[in-house]
């Protein structure tokens, strides 16, 4: 059974780049591209992005089995990591990670979660 868990980054973005970028990167990195139909079979996810001025805060919900947590993680952080996202007819988007860490998921984002993906909870 799969367990609900978060992850969350702070990131610094230009104004007008694309705060959805970030959140393509860990989507591409956990299910091998943005564009795969949902759900993700290693962790189904959800990404929310909310900018402040240059700062943009990520968090990251996902579904795994907890044997896989470390792995979900390290593929998060590599992803945001890299700075850079660069798609098909989309400008390259850049940002640098400021931080980034594990944290525990709200109440909420773990029903809603548990509501999409029923083998999770």
């Amino acid at each position: 059974m799969r367990s609900v868990f978060a992850h969350q980054a702070v990131l610094f973005m230009t104004p007008e780049a694309d705060i959805g970028a970030p959140g393509a990167a860990v989507t591409s990195a956990l299910c091998t591209h943005w564009g795969r139909q949902r759900p993700c079979s290693l962790a189904p996810h959800h990404t929310h992005a909310a900018r402040d001025g240059g700062e943009v805060r990520i968090r990251v919900v996902f579904a795994v089995d907890p044997a896989h947590e470390s792995a979900v993680r390290c593929r998060i952080e590599n992803a945001l990591a890299t700075g850079h996202l660069c798609g098909p007819g989309v400008a390259n988007t850049e940002w640098q990670l400021c931080s980034c860490a594990p944290t525990a998921p709200t109440t909420e984002e773990t029903e809603q979660v548990t509501r999409q993906f029923p083998d999770a909870g």
